[in-house]
């Protein structure tokens, strides 16, 4: 059964790609049990999954979201199965859109009609993962002959989900929705749209899991490591749209406009970073985590801030205490109590 806190590695580009595996063991050794693996310009994560799978056998590792225009299904499903085969731990995947920058300026693919070849993607993955023979052709996915040797009958396929579309989308065919920074009040209002859109699919609705960014005790070093790590999602879709919302319009407008991503750093205020994450005494990121879980959010990843923090290993130990905590057999007594 998952906890309600798990470990999701960072990608600050201020540190070393290596440090990546440290964190992952730092997230072991602290009591954690999952471990979420993305992708961006460092490692391939298939490849960084099965270095972390090797160094830290135990953890069950939940690679993605991956951008569903730059893999193909196969190529998904062998990942996911080399992973497993080589480490014995067991694997999720979740799928994204991802941006036009990555889809189209990295990998020289469209970045159009997300929420169809999502759909698609899915349709054709999951028989791949039981062990079933490829003979899918949909409009934008197509696979013939294939089988996966080693197939992964309880692999859950989750999906980063932005907009109503992919919202809908996640509740009728996904195991689980991922969000990356978010408020609790937007976990409010994506667990009530997926729950309405399972209901009327007549279907159980998906597992719902927020990333956060935490720093305990944060200096300015953290700080500034979020907001430049921040800076880079003020312009694509979705993200922008929700940094709007919040009520930085002026930072999008000027992402969209071309400034340079330093300007943007320097510009982020430290009340929009703690709008998104988890900052503070250890009692205070306890009752952010919290107010995630109160909000809707079955799990909570840590993204631990390690600026200052070496390897995130105060987050972890943060969360997983509050994991335990929070735990069915655990009961909380009154001096537990995180303050808010």
């Amino acid at each position: 059964m998952r906890g309600p806190i798990e470990a999701a590695l960072p990608f600050w580009l201020d540190r070393p790609d290596l440090e990546a595996v440290q964190i992952a063991e730092a997230a072991g050794e602290a009591g954690l049990t999952e471990l979420w693996i993305g992708e961006m310009a460092s490692f391939d994560a298939f490849a960084l999954a099965t270095a972390v799978g090797m160094r830290t056998p135990g953890l069950r590792l939940k690679v993605g979201p991956l951008p569903i225009s730059a893999r193909t299904p196969v190529t998904i499903a062998l990942g996911a199965s080399s992973i497993a085969s080589l480490t014995g731990c067991d694997i999720d995947i979740a799928l994204g859109a991802s941006s036009p920058a990555i889809v189209a300026g990295w990998h020289d693919r469209e970045w159009l009609h997300s929420a169809a070849r999502m759909r698609e993607t899915i349709q054709c993955l999951r028989p791949i993962l039981l062990g079933e023979r490829t003979n899918y052709a949909g409009r934008y996915v197509r696979s013939r002959g294939f089988r996966l040797r080693h197939p992964l009958p309880r692999t859950g396929i989750g999906i980063g989900a932005f907009g109503p579309a992919m919202m809908r989308l996640s509740a009728e065919l996904a195991d689980e929705v991922v969000l990356n920074l978010a408020t609790p009040q937007r976990i409010a209002e994506v667990r009530q749209q997926i729950d309405e859109y399972a209901t009327a699919a007549d279907r159980t609705p998906p597992h719902l899991t927020v990333w956060a960014p935490v720093a305990v005790r944060p200096g300015e070093a953290s700080l500034r490591q979020v907001a430049n790590q921040l800076s880079m999602y003020l312009a694509p879709p979705g993200y922008g749209e929700m940094f709007c919302e919040l009520g930085f319009a002026n930072l999008v407008e000027r992402a969209r406009s071309g400034a340079r991503r330093s300007e943007l750093a320097a510009a982020i205020p430290r009340e929009l970073a703690e709008q998104l994450g988890a900052f503070g005494a250890p009692q205070l990121v306890a009752a952010r985590l919290r107010a995630y879980l109160d909000a809707g959010a079955d799990t909570v990843a840590v993204v631990p801030v390690t600026a200052e923090d070496p390897c995130g290993r105060a987050a972890f130990e943060c969360a997983a205490e509050t994991s335990r905590l929070l735990s069915p057999d655990q009961e909380v007594s009154p001096n537990q109590e995180a303050v808010s």
